[in-house]
């Protein structure tokens, strides 16, 4: 019998959202996404998974949660997931079926998720209750006053996998990816600006990813983008969570608030 609480793996009951607003002096003004650091099985699809919960915890962002638990109460808006990328991924379009879609066949290593397959109602369940509400809460955030830019909050394999866009390639410390331009030009350079001052020569600009769902889909509200920081051990995860909020804060220190857009078309 699986014992995912005891492994540490999945909370003691699943909360499928955390939700944290701040404001006043030296908050941020973003609206911070996790959407890939959650472990947990909706009770909803445990019936059909045949997915080890090891390989569950190899298919998430693993280290997101601590690397990016620095930016929760110091940014304008906050919201991650406890449930696993490979049960339900936030970061694709709802009608993505394919073997990496929304409701996934296989992940990113191509280890088969299901046996059999969820039946359609469990599909729809699992849209309505753990991914609707994730991106409702997204468009909400970004409404709010004082949020001026969405980012979106990853890791990365140190090296590509074999079902990834660089299979066995040796990745960056950092990838910062606009989708084809969902925030200003001059925004995007300056944040390349900032990371690499804190990580280095080993930031890249849309490669290996080019933004995913959340970054192109909510840029008509808000401006995006989408950070992908390595899980290489070249860096503790609380260096990386030390550098990621200094780069930000560099970023917003200075940054022509009132020249901003709601919204960028891509």
């Amino acid at each position: 019998m699986r014992n995912r609480e005891r492994l540490g793996l999945m909370p003691a009951s699943l909360e499928p959202l955390h939700e944290r607003t701040a404001a006043g002096p030296g908050v941020l003004p973003l609206l911070v996404s996790v959407p890939h650091a959650g472990l947990a099985v909706p009770p909803e699809a445990e019936p059909y998974r045949i997915l080890t919960d090891a390989q569950i915890a190899d298919d998430a962002d693993g280290q997101a949660r601590e690397v990016y638990a620095r930016l929760d109460g110091r940014v304008r808006a906050f919201l991650s997931s406890d449930v696993a990328r490979a049960i339900v991924d936030l970061n694709r379009a709802s009608g993505d079926f394919g073997p990496d879609g929304v409701v996934k066949t296989a992940t990113c290593s191509e280890d088969p998720v299901y046996n059999p397959f969820p039946p359609e109602s469990v599909v729809d369940t699992l849209l309505q209750r753990y991914y609707r509400p994730y991106h409702e809460h997204l468009s909400r955030l970004a409404a709010m006053e004082g949020v001026v830019l969405g980012v979106d909050c990853h890791t990365m394999a140190a090296t590509g996998p074999s079902a990834g866009p660089d299979p066995g390639r040796k990745r960056p410390l950092a990838c910062l990816s606009d989708a084809g331009g969902t925030l200003p030009g001059p925004w995007f350079t300056r944040l390349a600006r900032c990371f690499t001052a804190q990580f280095g020569p080993s930031v890249s600009l849309n490669d290996p990813f080019k933004g995913g769902w959340i970054t192109s889909s909510h840029a008509s509200e808000l401006p995006w983008v989408q950070i992908e920081l390595s899980r290489s051990e070249e860096l503790s995860p609380e260096d990386k969570s030390n550098r990621v909020l200094a780069a930000l804060t560099d970023f917003c220190d200075g940054l022509p608030i009132e020249s901003s857009t709601r919204g960028v078309e891509t």
